[in-house]
């Protein structure tokens, strides 16, 4: 999966983000502000959220730190929360390390501001991440902090180079976008923000409410001659094609393909896809069996 994006701030101007939207761009990244006052936040801010959200556009936020101490990137969290309060977004909020004198006071300096903004980040309910380059993220990054956040990595040319985890790459600052005037940054993301935000209930959304069918049952990893009757009634179910699960017959275990079988009913039925083949499962399972093959 690769989904095209681009980052913007003040000096993009005003933006045509209908235009943006034609040009198959996806989604879009806003610089909220940067600093520790909220009259550093972007003055295009509250404009661009607005309009991209209008065209459609999947968005997240950026904020540009200064900070020098963890304190001071506790402070910049705290301000960039003012700053898009009441907001949602479908893509992270990332925390922007580019300063040298920040770099200049090593690997557990840096770290140590990454987690202090992106810790209060998600204490109120952020999806948080960190934007950086790729040379000091392997110079000044330490290996949990970069799998422990979102990742969006910059570097300028054809490929990225870094060898770990990410999910977003800026692979350039001097991007041509229609409804763009002059260059902007250009991005690629490779995971599903949108769906792990929204289902997870960060970043402004509610967490969607689980409806279970049955909350104990027989599961992954059960062995019985109970799930392999149950396995007998889904087997009956794909052979009408409705479910797609791959599973043997030939024995007793529930495992993967059982799960999936399961889960594809569950969420067909209107249910929380659990994994869970409990009494009621059960029950109406056998029920439609016998009306498919009544019919």
């Amino acid at each position: 999966m690769k989904i095209k994006g681009i980052d913007v701030s003040q000096w993009q101007g005003d933006i045509d983000f209908g235009k943006v939207r034609s040009a198959g761009v996806d989604f879009v990244i806003i610089r909220a502000g940067y600093g520790r006052y909220i009259s550093q936040k972007d003055p295009t801010f509250e404009d661009n959220y607005r309009k991209a959200k209008s065209a459609g556009l999947n968005v997240g936020a950026y904020w540009y730190s200064y900070a020098a101490s963890e304190a001071d990137a506790r402070a910049e969290a705290a301000v960039c929360m003012e700053a898009i309060r009441g907001k949602q977004f479908e893509y992270p909020i990332y925390f922007d390390l580019e300063e040298q004198s920040q770099f200049s006071r090593g690997k557990a300096f840096c770290s140590a501001l990454v987690t202090a903004f992106c810790g209060e980040m998600e204490k109120a309910g952020y999806f948080a991440g960190l934007y950086i380059s790729r040379s000091p993220l392997q110079t000044y990054i330490t290996a949990e902090v970069a799998e422990r956040y979102a990742l969006w990595v910059a570097e300028y040319g054809s490929r990225c180079n870094y060898s770990g985890a990410y999910g977003m790459w800026q692979y350039t600052s001097t991007g041509k976008v229609s409804g763009v005037n002059g260059a902007c940054d250009c991005d690629y993301a490779y995971t599903d923000y949108p769906s792990i935000i929204k289902n997870g209930g960060f970043n402004g959304f509610a967490k969607p409410t689980e409806h279970f069918l049955d909350i104990s049952g027989f599961k992954k990893g059960d062995k019985s001659l109970g799930v392999l009757a149950l396995k007998q009634l889904l087997h009956l179910f794909r052979e009408k094609g409705l479910t797609s699960a791959n599973f043997d017959v030939s024995h007793d275990g529930f495992y993967d393909g059982t799960e999936k079988a399961v889960n594809e009913i569950l969420t067909r039925w209107g249910y929380t896809p659990n994994g869970i083949a409990g009494e009621n499962f059960i029950k109406r399972l056998g029920e439609e069996v016998f009306l498919i093959h009544n019919s």
